[in-house]
Protein backbone atom coordinates (compact mmCIF):
# COMPACT_ATOMS: atom_id res chain seq x y z
CA UNK A 1 0.00 0.00 0.00
CA UNK A 2 1.20 3.53 -0.77
CA UNK A 3 2.77 4.96 2.40
CA UNK A 4 0.86 8.26 2.18
CA UNK A 5 -2.46 6.45 1.77
CA UNK A 6 -1.66 4.20 4.76
CA UNK A 7 -0.79 7.17 6.95
CA UNK A 8 -3.96 8.94 5.87
CA UNK A 9 -6.14 5.96 6.75
CA UNK A 10 -4.53 5.44 10.17
CA UNK A 11 -4.84 9.13 10.91
CA UNK A 12 -8.54 9.01 10.07
CA UNK A 13 -9.05 5.95 12.28
CA UNK A 14 -7.26 7.68 15.13
CA UNK A 15 -9.48 10.75 14.79
CA UNK A 16 -12.63 8.68 14.86
CA UNK A 17 -11.84 6.10 17.52
CA UNK A 18 -9.22 7.54 19.82
CA UNK A 19 -10.16 11.15 20.30
CA UNK A 20 -12.72 11.12 23.11
CA UNK A 21 -13.11 14.88 22.94
CA UNK A 22 -13.68 14.79 19.22
CA UNK A 23 -16.22 11.99 19.54
CA UNK A 24 -18.14 13.85 22.22
CA UNK A 25 -18.12 16.98 20.07
CA UNK A 26 -19.46 14.98 17.14
CA UNK A 27 -22.24 13.62 19.35
CA UNK A 28 -23.04 17.05 20.73
CA UNK A 29 -23.46 18.53 17.25
CA UNK A 30 -25.94 15.83 16.17
CA UNK A 31 -29.71 15.94 16.47
CA UNK A 32 -29.87 12.71 18.48
CA UNK A 33 -32.21 13.04 21.48
CA UNK A 34 -31.91 9.41 22.63
CA UNK A 35 -28.24 8.57 23.14
CA UNK A 36 -26.18 10.54 25.65
CA UNK A 37 -22.66 10.62 27.07
CA UNK A 38 -22.31 8.81 30.40
CA UNK A 39 -23.79 10.77 33.30
CA UNK A 40 -25.90 13.07 31.12
CA UNK A 41 -28.91 10.94 30.20
CA UNK A 42 -32.33 12.42 31.07
CA UNK A 43 -33.12 9.47 33.33
CA UNK A 44 -29.90 9.90 35.35
CA UNK A 45 -30.14 13.67 35.60
CA UNK A 46 -33.90 13.72 36.22
CA UNK A 47 -33.60 11.15 39.00
CA UNK A 48 -30.85 13.13 40.74
CA UNK A 49 -32.72 16.43 40.54
CA UNK A 50 -36.12 14.94 41.48
CA UNK A 51 -34.70 13.04 44.46
CA UNK A 52 -33.06 16.25 45.63
CA UNK A 53 -36.39 18.08 45.35
CA UNK A 54 -38.18 15.48 47.48
CA UNK A 55 -35.94 16.25 50.47
CA UNK A 56 -35.78 20.03 49.90
CA UNK A 57 -37.82 22.04 52.46
CA UNK A 58 -40.41 24.49 51.12
CA UNK A 59 -38.40 27.36 49.66
CA UNK A 60 -38.96 31.10 50.03
CA UNK A 61 -37.14 32.89 47.21
CA UNK A 62 -33.75 32.49 48.82
CA UNK A 63 -34.79 33.69 52.27
CA UNK A 64 -33.83 31.71 55.37
CA UNK A 65 -37.39 31.81 56.73
CA UNK A 66 -40.05 29.33 55.52
CA UNK A 67 -42.67 30.64 53.07
CA UNK A 68 -46.19 31.56 54.10
CA UNK A 69 -47.60 29.57 51.19
CA UNK A 70 -46.17 27.27 48.51
CA UNK A 71 -44.33 29.51 46.03
CA UNK A 72 -44.69 29.26 42.27
CA UNK A 73 -41.08 28.01 41.69
CA UNK A 74 -41.81 25.13 44.05
CA UNK A 75 -45.09 24.38 42.27
CA UNK A 76 -43.28 24.30 38.92
CA UNK A 77 -40.53 22.01 40.25
CA UNK A 78 -43.07 19.75 41.96
CA UNK A 79 -45.04 19.45 38.74
CA UNK A 80 -41.82 18.70 36.84
CA UNK A 81 -40.77 16.02 39.32
CA UNK A 82 -44.17 14.36 38.99
CA UNK A 83 -44.14 14.36 35.19
CA UNK A 84 -40.60 12.96 35.28
CA UNK A 85 -41.72 10.20 37.66
CA UNK A 86 -44.40 9.21 35.16
CA UNK A 87 -42.17 9.42 32.09
CA UNK A 88 -39.43 7.38 33.76
CA UNK A 89 -41.81 4.83 35.28
CA UNK A 90 -40.55 5.62 38.79
CA UNK A 91 -43.54 4.77 40.98
CA UNK A 92 -41.55 5.18 44.18
CA UNK A 93 -40.82 8.78 43.19
CA UNK A 94 -44.53 9.41 42.60
CA UNK A 95 -45.23 7.96 46.05
CA UNK A 96 -42.58 10.18 47.65
CA UNK A 97 -43.97 13.28 45.93
CA UNK A 98 -47.49 12.39 47.07
CA UNK A 99 -46.25 11.99 50.64
CA UNK A 100 -44.70 15.45 50.41
CA UNK A 101 -48.16 16.76 49.46
CA UNK A 102 -50.13 14.96 52.18
CA UNK A 103 -49.53 17.55 54.98
CA UNK A 104 -51.29 20.12 52.80
CA UNK A 105 -54.53 18.27 53.50
CA UNK A 106 -53.88 18.61 57.23
CA UNK A 107 -51.31 20.45 59.32
CA UNK A 108 -50.00 22.55 56.43
CA UNK A 109 -53.36 23.34 54.81
CA UNK A 110 -52.79 27.07 55.22
CA UNK A 111 -49.83 26.76 52.85
CA UNK A 112 -52.16 26.11 49.92
CA UNK A 113 -52.13 29.44 48.06
CA UNK A 114 -55.36 31.41 47.72
CA UNK A 115 -56.03 31.30 43.95
CA UNK A 116 -56.34 35.05 43.43
CA UNK A 117 -53.14 35.57 41.43
CA UNK A 118 -51.53 33.72 38.49
CA UNK A 119 -48.42 32.91 40.54
CA UNK A 120 -50.58 31.25 43.20
CA UNK A 121 -52.88 29.47 40.76
CA UNK A 122 -50.11 27.46 39.06
CA UNK A 123 -50.00 25.40 42.26
CA UNK A 124 -53.16 23.68 41.00
CA UNK A 125 -51.13 21.86 38.33
CA UNK A 126 -49.54 19.75 41.10
CA UNK A 127 -52.68 18.09 42.56
CA UNK A 128 -54.02 17.63 39.04
CA UNK A 129 -50.89 15.69 38.06
CA UNK A 130 -51.17 13.67 41.26
CA UNK A 131 -54.74 12.85 40.27
CA UNK A 132 -53.66 11.76 36.78
CA UNK A 133 -51.16 9.35 38.32
CA UNK A 134 -53.06 8.11 41.39
CA UNK A 135 -56.75 8.63 40.44
CA UNK A 136 -57.40 9.86 43.98
CA UNK A 137 -60.37 12.23 43.69
CA UNK A 138 -59.18 14.54 46.49
CA UNK A 139 -56.44 15.78 44.14
CA UNK A 140 -58.92 16.33 41.30
CA UNK A 141 -61.28 18.31 43.54
CA UNK A 142 -58.50 20.59 44.76
CA UNK A 143 -56.96 21.15 41.33
CA UNK A 144 -60.20 21.84 39.48
CA UNK A 145 -61.40 24.22 42.19
CA UNK A 146 -58.28 26.32 41.58
CA UNK A 147 -58.74 26.18 37.79
CA UNK A 148 -62.35 27.30 38.19
CA UNK A 149 -61.39 30.20 40.46
CA UNK A 150 -58.91 31.46 37.86
CA UNK A 151 -61.76 32.01 35.40
CA UNK A 152 -64.45 32.77 37.96
CA UNK A 153 -65.81 36.22 38.85
CA UNK A 154 -63.25 38.68 40.26
CA UNK A 155 -63.01 38.45 44.02
CA UNK A 156 -60.64 39.38 46.82
CA UNK A 157 -58.26 42.26 47.59
CA UNK A 158 -56.26 41.84 44.35
CA UNK A 159 -59.19 42.81 42.12
CA UNK A 160 -58.55 45.95 40.04
CA UNK A 161 -60.86 48.00 37.89
CA UNK A 162 -59.61 46.31 34.70
CA UNK A 163 -60.16 42.86 36.24
CA UNK A 164 -63.89 43.19 35.60
CA UNK A 165 -63.32 44.19 31.96
CA UNK A 166 -61.07 41.21 31.30
CA UNK A 167 -63.65 38.93 32.90
CA UNK A 168 -66.48 40.33 30.75
CA UNK A 169 -64.42 39.65 27.61
CA UNK A 170 -63.90 36.00 28.52
CA UNK A 171 -60.36 36.29 29.84
CA UNK A 172 -59.25 35.46 33.36
CA UNK A 173 -59.70 38.40 35.68
CA UNK A 174 -56.10 37.79 36.74
CA UNK A 175 -54.86 39.04 33.35
CA UNK A 176 -52.03 41.56 33.72
CA UNK A 177 -50.03 41.12 30.47
CA UNK A 178 -46.80 39.95 32.09
CA UNK A 179 -45.07 37.32 29.97
CA UNK A 180 -44.61 35.07 33.04
CA UNK A 181 -48.38 34.58 33.08
CA UNK A 182 -48.39 32.45 29.97
CA UNK A 183 -46.87 29.56 31.84
CA UNK A 184 -48.72 30.08 35.12
CA UNK A 185 -52.10 30.18 33.37
CA UNK A 186 -51.58 27.57 30.66
CA UNK A 187 -49.93 24.98 32.93
CA UNK A 188 -52.99 24.97 35.19
CA UNK A 189 -55.68 25.11 32.52
CA UNK A 190 -53.99 22.48 30.33
CA UNK A 191 -53.74 20.21 33.35
CA UNK A 192 -57.43 20.72 34.14
CA UNK A 193 -58.24 19.70 30.56
CA UNK A 194 -56.02 16.60 30.80
CA UNK A 195 -57.57 15.57 34.10
CA UNK A 196 -61.23 16.16 33.22
CA UNK A 197 -61.45 16.06 29.43
CA UNK A 198 -63.51 19.26 29.63
CA UNK A 199 -62.57 21.30 26.58
CA UNK A 200 -63.52 24.62 28.18
CA UNK A 201 -60.22 24.67 30.09
CA UNK A 202 -58.02 24.38 27.01
CA UNK A 203 -60.28 26.75 25.03
CA UNK A 204 -60.06 29.56 27.58
CA UNK A 205 -56.30 29.13 27.95
CA UNK A 206 -55.90 29.28 24.17
CA UNK A 207 -57.97 32.47 23.95
CA UNK A 208 -55.82 34.01 26.68
CA UNK A 209 -52.60 33.00 24.91
CA UNK A 210 -53.70 34.62 21.65
CA UNK A 211 -54.47 37.84 23.54
CA UNK A 212 -50.98 37.88 25.06
CA UNK A 213 -49.33 37.06 21.71
CA UNK A 214 -51.21 39.84 19.94
CA UNK A 215 -50.35 42.34 22.65
CA UNK A 216 -46.77 41.41 23.52
CA UNK A 217 -44.87 39.47 20.83
CA UNK A 218 -42.40 41.53 18.81
CA UNK A 219 -41.82 41.15 15.04
CA UNK A 220 -38.65 39.14 15.75
CA UNK A 221 -40.68 36.54 17.66
CA UNK A 222 -39.35 37.47 21.12
CA UNK A 223 -40.91 39.38 24.03
CA UNK A 224 -39.79 42.41 25.99
CA UNK A 225 -39.86 41.88 29.74
CA UNK A 226 -42.58 44.56 29.81
CA UNK A 227 -43.96 47.08 27.31
CA UNK A 228 -41.97 49.83 29.03
CA UNK A 229 -38.82 47.69 29.45
CA UNK A 230 -37.26 47.02 26.01
CA UNK A 231 -35.06 44.09 27.03
CA UNK A 232 -35.39 40.43 26.11
CA UNK A 233 -34.94 38.94 29.56
CA UNK A 234 -34.18 35.23 29.28
CA UNK A 235 -36.41 33.67 31.91
CA UNK A 236 -39.33 35.94 31.07
CA UNK A 237 -39.20 34.74 27.48
CA UNK A 238 -38.67 31.22 28.79
CA UNK A 239 -42.02 31.21 30.58
CA UNK A 240 -43.65 32.17 27.29
CA UNK A 241 -41.85 29.46 25.31
CA UNK A 242 -42.65 26.75 27.86
CA UNK A 243 -46.26 27.89 28.16
CA UNK A 244 -46.86 27.65 24.42
CA UNK A 245 -45.27 24.19 24.34
CA UNK A 246 -47.48 22.99 27.23
CA UNK A 247 -50.60 24.38 25.60
CA UNK A 248 -49.93 23.06 22.10
CA UNK A 249 -49.15 19.61 23.50
CA UNK A 250 -52.77 19.13 24.57
CA UNK A 251 -54.73 21.48 22.33
CA UNK A 252 -57.06 19.68 19.89
CA UNK A 253 -56.09 20.28 16.26
CA UNK A 254 -59.55 21.63 15.54
CA UNK A 255 -59.19 24.44 18.10
CA UNK A 256 -59.67 27.72 16.17
CA UNK A 257 -56.75 29.35 17.99
CA UNK A 258 -54.23 26.58 17.39
CA UNK A 259 -52.83 27.99 14.14
CA UNK A 260 -52.27 31.43 15.66
CA UNK A 261 -50.50 29.99 18.69
CA UNK A 262 -48.39 27.69 16.53
CA UNK A 263 -47.23 30.69 14.53
CA UNK A 264 -46.29 32.56 17.70
CA UNK A 265 -44.40 29.48 18.90
CA UNK A 266 -42.51 28.76 15.66
CA UNK A 267 -41.62 32.44 15.21
CA UNK A 268 -40.13 32.45 18.69
CA UNK A 269 -38.22 29.19 18.19
CA UNK A 270 -36.71 30.45 14.93
CA UNK A 271 -35.53 33.63 16.62
CA UNK A 272 -34.03 31.73 19.55
CA UNK A 273 -31.87 29.66 17.21
CA UNK A 274 -29.92 32.79 16.31
CA UNK A 275 -28.92 33.49 19.89
CA UNK A 276 -27.91 30.09 21.24
CA UNK A 277 -24.25 30.04 22.27
CA UNK A 278 -21.72 27.45 21.15
CA UNK A 279 -21.95 25.99 24.66
CA UNK A 280 -25.68 25.34 24.11
CA UNK A 281 -26.71 28.14 26.46
CA UNK A 282 -28.82 31.27 26.10
CA UNK A 283 -27.85 34.48 27.86
CA UNK A 284 -29.49 36.39 30.70
CA UNK A 285 -30.44 39.01 28.09
CA UNK A 286 -31.08 36.88 25.02
CA UNK A 287 -29.60 39.17 22.36
CA UNK A 288 -26.82 40.72 24.47
CA UNK A 289 -23.41 39.08 23.84
CA UNK A 290 -22.03 40.65 27.04
CA UNK A 291 -24.68 38.99 29.22
CA UNK A 292 -23.92 35.77 31.08
CA UNK A 293 -25.21 32.28 30.19
CA UNK A 294 -28.30 31.66 32.33
CA UNK A 295 -29.68 28.24 33.19
CA UNK A 296 -33.39 28.74 33.87
CA UNK A 297 -34.00 30.39 30.48
CA UNK A 298 -31.87 27.78 28.74
CA UNK A 299 -33.89 25.02 30.39
CA UNK A 300 -37.19 26.54 29.34
CA UNK A 301 -36.09 27.12 25.72
CA UNK A 302 -34.65 23.61 25.55
CA UNK A 303 -37.91 22.14 26.88
CA UNK A 304 -39.90 24.06 24.27
CA UNK A 305 -37.64 22.82 21.46
CA UNK A 306 -37.59 19.19 22.64
CA UNK A 307 -41.40 19.27 22.77
CA UNK A 308 -41.58 20.74 19.27
CA UNK A 309 -39.23 18.15 17.79
CA UNK A 310 -40.99 15.25 19.52
CA UNK A 311 -44.39 16.41 18.24
CA UNK A 312 -43.21 17.15 14.71
CA UNK A 313 -43.79 20.91 14.89
CA UNK A 314 -40.11 21.72 14.39
CA UNK A 315 -37.48 20.41 11.96
CA UNK A 316 -35.81 17.43 13.64
CA UNK A 317 -32.30 18.10 12.35
CA UNK A 318 -32.16 21.84 13.02
CA UNK A 319 -33.99 22.00 16.33
CA UNK A 320 -32.94 18.55 17.50
CA UNK A 321 -29.35 19.75 17.34
CA UNK A 322 -30.21 22.92 19.28
CA UNK A 323 -32.16 20.94 21.89
CA UNK A 324 -29.34 18.42 22.33
CA UNK A 325 -26.77 21.18 22.75
CA UNK A 326 -29.07 22.95 25.19
CA UNK A 327 -29.42 19.83 27.33
CA UNK A 328 -25.69 19.07 27.35
CA UNK A 329 -25.00 22.70 28.20
CA UNK A 330 -27.45 22.59 31.11
CA UNK A 331 -26.03 19.35 32.47
CA UNK A 332 -22.62 21.00 32.78
CA UNK A 333 -24.14 23.50 35.24
CA UNK A 334 -25.37 20.85 37.70
CA UNK A 335 -23.12 20.41 40.73
CA UNK A 336 -22.41 17.32 42.84
CA UNK A 337 -25.49 18.05 45.00
CA UNK A 338 -27.83 17.93 41.97
CA UNK A 339 -28.20 21.73 42.19
CA UNK A 340 -28.32 23.89 39.09
CA UNK A 341 -25.93 26.83 39.20
CA UNK A 342 -26.13 30.27 37.58
CA UNK A 343 -29.89 30.65 38.00
CA UNK A 344 -31.03 34.27 37.80
CA UNK A 345 -32.64 35.37 41.04
CA UNK A 346 -36.27 36.51 41.10
CA UNK A 347 -36.39 39.61 38.94
CA UNK A 348 -38.79 42.50 38.68
CA UNK A 349 -38.85 44.69 35.60
CA UNK A 350 -36.59 47.72 35.25
CA UNK A 351 -35.73 49.85 32.24
CA UNK A 352 -32.00 49.47 32.87
CA UNK A 353 -29.70 47.04 31.03
CA UNK A 354 -27.18 46.94 33.86
CA UNK A 355 -29.89 45.89 36.28
CA UNK A 356 -30.29 42.63 34.37
CA UNK A 357 -26.56 42.04 33.93
CA UNK A 358 -26.00 42.47 37.67
CA UNK A 359 -28.70 40.07 38.86
CA UNK A 360 -27.52 37.54 41.43
CA UNK A 361 -26.64 34.06 40.14
CA UNK A 362 -28.22 31.53 42.48
CA UNK A 363 -27.42 27.85 43.01
CA UNK A 364 -30.23 25.37 43.59
CA UNK A 365 -32.93 27.97 42.97
CA UNK A 366 -36.12 26.14 41.98
CA UNK A 367 -36.54 28.53 39.03
CA UNK A 368 -33.65 26.54 37.57
CA UNK A 369 -34.36 23.09 39.02
CA UNK A 370 -37.86 22.99 37.50
CA UNK A 371 -36.92 23.31 33.79
CA UNK A 372 -34.31 20.55 34.14
CA UNK A 373 -37.14 18.24 35.19
CA UNK A 374 -39.38 19.43 32.35
CA UNK A 375 -36.59 18.72 29.86
CA UNK A 376 -35.88 15.27 31.29
CA UNK A 377 -39.59 14.47 31.04
CA UNK A 378 -39.85 15.71 27.45
CA UNK A 379 -36.78 13.72 26.38
CA UNK A 380 -38.25 10.50 27.83
CA UNK A 381 -41.69 10.94 26.27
Amino acid sequence: MNKNIFLGITGLISCIFFSGTGLLRAQSSSADLKNWPKGSSPKEIGTRVADHFVVTPHTNFGKSTPPRVITYPESCAWYGALTFAKASGNKQLTKNLAERFEPLFGAESKMIPVPDHVDYCVFGAVPLELYLQTKDKKYLDLGTSIAEKQWGPPEGPRVKEESHEFYKQGYTWQTRLWIDDMYMITALQAQAFRATGNQKYIDQAAKEMVFYLDQLQKPNGLFYHAPDVPFYWGRGDGWMAAGMAELLSSMPKKNPNRQRIMKGYTDMMASLLKYQGKNGMWNQLIDDPEAWPETSATGMFTFAMITGVKNGWLDKEIYGKAARNGWLGLVSYINENAEVTDVCEGTNKKNDRQYYLDRKRNTGDLHGQAPILWCATALLR
